[in-house]
């Protein structure tokens, strides 16, 4: 299962304490299987999964789609990161399948108001993002904001590249957004990742008074966040699957998304969210700008349209059940197989 290709475990052959020959040296091997297409002298554990797996399957059928083709960083595309060939290779020998992760839906999520947030905020102890909390507070203690805008992920080039790209208008995508969202209103973000990445987006969010940067990870935290949230901002350059969109539309919040991987499986545009594209990075920033204006402006002039799509958006059902079923019948046993079981074996 390929959760994320641009994670591929390259190390030297030999001669590196890192080297596959210094933690196996009796091990034999066959050098045209395990070795990276662009750098031969490195072996290469995901091209070998690649090459001789049986089945090999993506967290979501965007993402087999993606990974057959080069990237193309100037516009904006990323793929299959060296590895396409062996990944097209895959999909005309019909090894290739893209099933879609899933999410928990134990309980019944409800909406949660301003207030849950305010005591979460208020018990955060983050550093240097801690300074921000009280002057939020201060502003919003014994009133809503007009709009909660959120967002929690890692602080990685793929899932931040697009907040900090800059735009026509502003240093970056992320000003352009605080901005117009203006001061009566709060956008929070939760992560934590690369340290400079977190310094370049702590610095945006320092030149606006209505932003929160919550730097670090806490499950009851990105829960107060998916479930008083009003939107959730979610522009990865490229998402095997993602798990916070789902999260956030499971709560009754709707997501703002770059339309790829798994982003693009989840969230239909105009009825559970809003999807944006775009050629290039620049047009794609501009786009994820123009998305957020768009969603806003419904919430505020269609308060009945707003609802209609948040309770769209919490009605989806991205199960387990149904991964676990197509695993089933598309990796492990086969449709006709499935087909001969009893109907109380179908289901595992």
């Amino acid at each position: 299962t390929v959760h994320n290709l641009a994670l591929q475990g390259i190390r030297p052959l030999t001669g590196d304490t890192s080297s596959l020959q210094h933690w196996f040296p009796d091990l034999q091997y066959e050098m045209r299987i395990v070795s990276d297409p662009r750098y031969p002298d490195c072996i290469n554990p995901m091209a070998l999964g690649l090459r001789l797996a049986d089945k090999v399957n993506t967290v979501s059928p965007s993402y087999a789609r993606e990974i057959c083709l080069p990237d193309d960083t100037e516009h904006g595309f990323y793929g299959g990161a060296g590895l396409e060939k062996l990944a097209a290779a895959a999909a005309r020998e019909g090894r290739l399948v893209g099933i879609l992760n899933g999410c928990m839906y134990a309980r019944r999520r409800q909406r949660r108001g301003w207030q849950p947030l305010v005591r979460a905020l208020t018990a955060w102890d983050a550093g240097a993002a801690a300074a921000r909390i009280p002057e939020i507070l201060q502003r919003f203690r014994s009133k809503r904001p007009r709009a909660i805008v959120t967002s929690v992920g890692r602080f990685t080039q793929q899932k931040t590249a697009l907040f900090l790209q800059p735009v026509a208008t502003d240093q970056t995508a992320l000003d352009a957004i605080l901005r117009r969202l203006g001061d009566d209103a709060v956008f929070v973000m939760l992560g934590s990742g690369d340290a400079l990445l977190e310094q370049s987006l702590e610095a945006v969010c320092s030149r606006h008074a209505n932003a929160v940067l919550l730097r670090g990870y806490d499950e009851n935290m990105a829960d107060c966040l998916y479930e008083c949230g009003d939107l959730f901002l979610m522009p990865s350059s490229f998402e095997p699957c993602g798990i916070s969109q789902m999260l956030a539309m499971r709560a009754g919040q709707p997501c703002v998304v770059h339309g790829v991987g798994g982003l693009r499986d989840t969230v239909v545009d105009g009825e559970t969210g809003f999807v944006f594209h775009g050629h290039t990075p620049p047009e794609q920033a501009q786009a994820f700008v123009t998305a957020c204006d768009t969603a806003l402006s419904l919430r505020e002039s269609s308060p009945q349209a707003w609802q209609k799509l948040c309770r769209l958006a919490a009605a989806q059902r991205f199960s387990w059940d149904a991964a676990a079923r197509a695993y089933i019948e598309q990796l492990y046993i086969g449709d006709s197989a499935t087909a001969a079981l009893p109907a109380g074996d179908k289901h595992g």
